[in-house]
């Protein structure tokens, strides 16, 4: 037992950890929040972010037009103020996720930009308020981190759907015991970015196998018949138009700073097969974890490891992709019992944002210890979770015995 010379030491601890939170994750968010009062005031800075991309087909979209027609778009993206060093930008997302676009051909480029902004802060919110809600309503302290994760922010300040896919997830993790089926379809948000999702899918087929849950996979498909045949109607050869814009725009030529397009890079830059041997090592190993596991699987509980694996072996993800790990991470925080990893978090997302504010931009390579870094930071606090677990067991044991 401490004697009453340790408690104080021990609140100072604790104290200190939580003003570093709060004022790291402030700081983040104050970044950010200026971004978004000042973008859609100015037609430029709206224009200059990945969401000129979701406004211009929206554009295309509302007038019938072709969404992957490059001369059309490269005109209405310079319009709206597109920097000229950037070449034409198209909605490389699957055509199912073209109604989400389509709202955004009514509005105006600042109008548009604004709406989306609320948007994806309301994903954000919600998916961190939801997790908080699932672990039992701890400390709100803690959902700082998640508030203010990096990744989440780089997402809402560019304009990304990545807060979408997040949003997704925390649906399906929440719902899938209760209401399956609408578990189901919520999967739809993450189908917006399937590559991020390899190893979790994986599993998640492998599990409605096992437990026949089969609603789950009914309403994953009637959500993608139902969107995919809501963009056949909006334009009937989007899918062809599609295959085309991916064969002659793909993504070979790009440097995305994530670890399987290294890998193609160090070993052999022309054969893209390379590209997918993370991602089929990765989801071998899910499907070992889920089995290890299958009899008393929780989604939950297990699903957050599964979605860092995700992250790490994806065939391409950028910075902004990796907000789909705050489920994990709140759920390593909440648990955590170092208070020094939680201050180690909050850090790492200030050297995400400290990079960008310098100028370090997105496709940089500096940017590759993200995602080794929260699959890193997750086993470690989960790792304290069962040391201390085993301690406690051990003085309960020695208190019994006594």
């Amino acid at each position: 037992m401490a004697s009453k010379a340790d408690l104080p030491a021990g609140k100072a601890r604790h104290d200190a950890a939580d003003l570093s939170i709060v004022l790291v994750s402030g700081l983040t968010l104050a970044i950010t929040a200026l971004f978004l009062c000042v973008a859609p005031l100015t037609g430029q800075i709206a224009g200059a972010r990945d969401f000129v991309v979701y406004w211009a087909t929206g554009q295309q979209l509302a007038n019938h037009a072709n969404p992957y027609d490059a001369d059309a778009m490269m005109r209405i993206e310079r319009g709206a103020g597109l920097p000229a060093g950037y070449g034409v930008l198209f909605m490389r997302n699957p055509p199912w996720a073209l109604p989400l676009a389509l709202p955004l051909g009514w509005m105006g480029v600042r109008a548009g930009a604004l709406a989306w902004s609320l948007v994806l802060l309301g994903c954000l919110w919600g998916s961190v308020h939801m997790v908080w809600q699932m672990h039992g309503r701890p400390s709100r302290l803690l959902n700082f981190l998640g508030l203010s994760f990096a990744p989440a922010l780089v997402c809402l300040i560019v304009g990304q759907t990545s807060l979408f896919a997040l949003l997704g997830l925390v649906l399906f993790l929440r719902l899938n015991g209760r209401r399956p089926f609408v578990a189901g379809m919520a999967l739809w948000l993450c189908a917006l970015k399937p590559h991020l999702f390899l190893c979790f899918g994986v599993a998640l087929v492998a599990w409605v196998v096992v437990s026949r849950s089969y609603r789950v996979l009914l309403g994953a498909a009637a959500a993608l018949l139902a969107s995919s045949a809501a963009a056949w109607w909006i334009d009937p050869a989007a899918w062809a138009d599609y295959a085309h814009m991916m064969r002659t725009y793909g993504i070979e030529k790009e440097f995305i700073p994530c670890w399987s397009v290294v890998l193609r890079l160090w070993v052999s830059p022309q054969t893209m097969v390379l590209q997918s041997l993370l991602p089929a090592l990765g989801c071998g190993w899910a499907l070992v974890y889920f089995w290890k596991r299958r009899h008393g699987w929780d989604w939950v509980r297990d699903g957050g490891l599964l979605v860092l694996v995700s992250i790490l072996c994806a065939p391409y993800c950028w910075v902004f992709d990796q907000a789909v790990a705050i489920p994990a991470l709140l759920a390593g925080a909440y648990r955590c019992r170092m208070r020094g990893l939680l201050v180690i978090l909050a850090l790492a997302s200030v050297a995400i944002e400290a990079g960008l504010v310098s100028g370090v931009k997105l496709p940089s390579p500096l940017y590759l210890w993200t995602a080794p870094m929260w699959l890193a930071w997750y086993l470690l606090a989960m790792a304290s979770v069962r040391m201390a677990e085993s301690a406690e067991t051990a003085v309960d044991e020695g208190s019994t015995q006594g």
